[in-house]
């Protein structure tokens, strides 16, 4: 964790103060509750999952499409906190399967669901199939597993979304966005809550855990150094989403509050505290080319080859926000947690329509990006997405 923390900037961790007031309320409540995590093996699933394992709850069920990342959270719980008497169980499902609605009808019994799974990269837009997909995870899945909530007289939703959702200007942060208005709808029907965050360092997929990769195979580092964004290390992830859902009153979503200990670091400042903690120098190299060749030899040396360039990829935000100013907050009920207040807000026949143009979409099997941006356009009026023609996939 502290390797974590100076990477990123800080000294300190952020919602110490927060978890140790509500300490033994949050105790109470998750050794007296019954659990499921969806998407629970990505880094913040993970994050969440050991919130909750190490406090002893009733039950605790995890599904994830990846059974790799399952076996590995199951390592590392057995590993760090060893076993409860509860019923811990996991679930290599896709939460759009057939499987997975079977698997809710027979045993739909929970206190709280946290669902953690997301299309989360802005790369995943760049072709229409994968858009779709995003639409469907992010969205539609997300519905579905509302709409099962209810059904099951589950007492909590809890489901998260992003910083890239405020002012969104990638079709991820408008999907998330949209998200949010399809929550809004099911809030009638049962207790929601949600959080917006920022990037978790070293998160799975994420361009700080491709370092990581990057010295393994002996190749270049490269990162955008005209990009500043807030960052926070993936037990906060967790401690937030759980904070979140068990504290929050329906509709509220949580967010990190700005202060000393939270500020924007650029990716190429990262990389650059990275590679001195592996003990290496820093060489700049002027293109792809010359950093490709001189990884060859430099790192005999002690140095390492790193790209740092401009952003011109569609998608990528020039700052970042939790909030927009039209939205009430709460800054005072924590110490370090900020929660936007919402009314039940949303256009009934626009959800409609999106539903059913979407599903048309995809009951014709042809659609194209146009018409998908267009409709993103309808239901977020002041989207500010500009589509550049250039995506990160063409980029080291």
């Amino acid at each position: 964790m502290n390797s974590i923390l100076k990477l990123i900037g800080r000294e300190k961790e952020l919602f110490t103060t927060d978890i140790q007031n509500k300490q033994q309320e949050l105790n109470d409540i998750v050794s007296n509750s019954r659990f499921l995590v969806l998407g629970g093996a990505g880094s913040i699933g993970q994050a969440v999952s050991k919130e909750i394992f190490k406090r002893n709850p009733k039950k605790l069920h995890v599904v994830d499409i990846s059974e790799n990342n399952l076996a590995e959270l199951v390592r590392d719980i057995r590993s760090s906190f060893g076993y409860i008497n509860g019923d811990f169980q996991t679930f290599a499902l896709d939460i759009g399967s057939t499987e997975y609605d079977a698997l809710i009808k027979a045993d739909g019994q929970f206190d709280y669901v946290l669902n953690l799974s997301a299309l989360k990269h802005v790369r995943s837009e760049k072709d229409p199939y994968t858009l779709m997909r995003m639409i469907d995870v992010n969205i539609f899945n997300t519905d579905k597993t509302l709409e099962q909530s209810i059904k099951n007289g589950v007492e909590k939703y809890f489901c998260v979304s992003t910083d890239k959702a405020a002012n969104p200007v990638s079709m991820m942060g408008a999907s998330k966005r949209i998200m949010e208005m399809f929550l809004m709808r099911r809030s009638l029907e049962i207790n929601i809550s949600t959080a917006r965050f920022a990037n978790v360092a070293f998160s799975d997929g994420s361009l700080l855990h491709s370092f990581n990769q990057r010295l393994e195979k002996r190749q270049p580092i490269v990162a955008p150094n005209d990009i500043k964004r807030y960052f926070v290390t993936p037990q906060e992830s967790g401690e937030l989403c759980l904070m979140s859902c068990i504290f929050g009153e329906n509709r509220d979503i949580f967010f990190p509050k700005l202060s000393e200990r939270l500020h924007l670091i650029s990716f190429a400042d990262i990389a650059i505290k990275y590679l001195e903690q592996k003990g290496f120098e820093p060489v700049l190299c002027s293109s792809e080319d010359e950093a490709r060749e001189l990884v060859k030899t430099l790192s005999e040396q002690g140095k390492w080859p790193c790209l740092f360039t401009g952003s011109d990829t569609t998608g990528e935000k020039d700052f970042e926000e939790f909030f927009t100013e039209s939205e009430t907050l709460d800054l005072q009920r924590f110490n370090s947690l900020g929660i936007i207040k919402n009314d039940a807000v949303f256009n009934t026949d626009l959800l409609s329509e999106f539903e059913d143009t979407i599903r048309s979409m995809q009951a014709s099997l042809a659609w194209d990006k146009k018409d998908i941006i267009e409709l993103f356009f309808k239901m977020i009026p002041d989207f500010a997405h500009k589509e550049t023609g250039k995506y990160l996939d063409e980029k080291m």
